[in-house]
């Protein structure tokens, strides 16, 4: 039986048309076989969200430091922020992007792909998230989004079983003061795009936290090499 995965809403800093169709496109569901029955079971991946306005009331802890707003980091460098889930939780996160690669279509084979997602690329980005503040949240999706070359915030994707190449989790239900996930975010660039960073945007105002870094591509020398080796022997 496969697995099904799906997608939050997808948005734009610039250019609503692109936006607009690329919302209506995010109906994608990546659904399961069950039974010949061919229906998609659909699953609603809730959005990282969070308000870290100047009106918040979320109580930084002595000894951490917000990260600028606009903040450009490296892939490796941490940046503390205030996460509000909704208005009755909040806290501080140290969030960190450890790293990213390319993927292939090939790799989603056990999933019914639409053509949304059959001409997409996938990015596999290893996070940390840790509660440096003094409030327990959970429950919701690591509050981090990718951003394609058209400059597209693209919605981590969301399975209903673990994906090998990457292993992806939302936030433990109760993830308190000290709790730390080591996760894995597959992120889709549209169009056989590609991401070339990853943000931290909870609303349309929020001038972004960004990392970029050297992102890793799929290797065809393997398969050189074994041909290379043959000829090699035939010398």
């Amino acid at each position: 039986m496969r697995s099904s995965l799906s997608l939050g809403g997808t948005t734009k800093r610039a250019g609503v048309a692109r936006a607009a169709a690329l919302i209506a496109a995010t109906g994608l569901v990546l659904a399961a076989c069950g039974g010949g029955s061919g229906e998609q079971a659909q699953e609603q991946q809730p959005s990282p969200t969070a308000s870290p306005s100047p009106s918040s009331t979320v109580p930084v802890p002595e000894g951490v430091s917000l990260t600028d707003v606009g903040a450009d980091l490296s892939f490796g460098e941490s940046a503390s922020v205030i996460y509000e889930p909704d208005k009755k939780h909040g806290t501080v996160l140290e969030l960190t992007v450890n790293g990213a690669r390319q993927g292939s279509t090939k790799d989603l084979g056990d999933f019914i792909l639409d053509d949304y997602t059959r001409t997409a690329t996938p990015y596999y980005v290893k996070v940390s998230v840790e509660n440096v503040g003094e409030s327990r949240v959970g429950g919701s999706a690591v509050p981090l989004w990718g951003v394609d070359a058209q400059n597209t915030l693209l919605p981590p994707a969301s399975f209903t079983t673990s994906f090998r190449k990457c292993p992806s989790e939302p936030l433990p239900e109760r993830f308190g003061p000290g709790a730390s996930l080591d996760t894995c975010l597959v992120f889709l660039a549209p169009d056989k795009g590609t991401m070339e960073k990853v943000s931290f945007r909870p609303n349309q105002e929020f001038d972004p936290i960004e990392w970029t870094g050297d992102i890793a591509t799929p290797n065809a020398e393997p398969e050189q090499d074994k041909k290379s080796g043959k000829n090699d022997k035939k010398g």
